[in-house]
């Protein structure tokens, strides 16, 4: 691993609050924020990838870089790969983290962490997680759980992802955190893929890759960040940072 590209996808597109990236977070848009923190986390370049031209604007006016892509991706990865595409077409950047556009309280720490099982050549995908405390969260199927093996401490191999409860047993859980280090090579191959039954079944994407033989690694972070997805989840994630930025 050498130089990692940080990416995040955004779109003005959601259904539960609409021009989501754009909402106002103590005086800037969340997608600022979300910007801000990736910036924080210094592991290489930050740029969004989007197909809106007020969020371009938006994050170029706060000192980021945007690169705008085509409207019709169906998924986050589809975008990151045509941005880094065109962001990097001589192939410096062999790593490349998707950071999600609504997480705008995420720790940098976690991002950081994020590339880390990518030192070992065997990890094609590295991911987050973070053990559930909350036990409403073990049967929640908004919840998603990794199945894994440890490999060290803090560190697992993802056997499954799953919206039940899983496993079975006594023993903790593991809340699976949407942010994703790619190795270059492959997201072009998991973008190539066709769907796969499993990741029809329980729509989650990241089963793609599992049901292609790739191997995906999971480190466990502390907490997990707010995913801002309703207008209650945006209060909570102004609340917060105004808390922040309290003397």
């Amino acid at each position: 691993m050498s130089d990692p590209l940080v990416l995040i996808p955004a779109r003005l597109a959601a259904t539960r609050l609409p021009n989501k990236p754009l909402a106002d977070i103590a005086g800037d848009p969340m997608i600022v924020h979300v910007w801000r923190r990736a910036v924080e986390a210094g592991i290489g370049p930050v740029a969004i990838a989007t197909d809106s031209e007020a969020i371009a604007e938006a994050v170029i006016r706060a000192g980021g870089k945007a690169v705008m892509t085509r409207a019709d991706h169906a998924s986050g990865s589809d975008r990151i790969f045509e941005a880094v595409e065109k962001l990097d077409p001589e192939g410096r950047y062999d790593v490349v983290v998707n950071v999600q556009g609504d997480l705008p309280t995420i720790d940098p720490a976690a991002i950081a962490a994020s590339v880390a099982p990518l030192a070992d050549v065997s990890v094609d995908i590295a991911t987050l997680v973070a053990a559930i405390e909350r036990d409403e969260e073990r049967t929640n199927p908004n919840v998603v759980k990794m199945v894994g093996s440890e490999v060290s401490p803090g560190r697992f191999r993802a056997l499954y992802f799953t919206r039940a409860t899983a496993p079975y047993g006594e023993g903790p859980l593991y809340h699976h955190i949407g942010l994703y280090a790619y190795r270059r090579k492959a997201l072009q191959r998991f973008v190539g893929l066709a769907p796969s039954p499993l990741e029809t079944r329980e729509k989650l994407e990241q089963l793609r890759a599992i049901e292609a033989g790739m191997r995906i690694d999971a480190v466990v972070v502390d907490d997990v960040p707010l995913g801002v997805d309703t207008p209650h989840d945006l209060e909570r994630a102004r609340d917060m940072i105004a808390a922040r930025r309290k003397p």
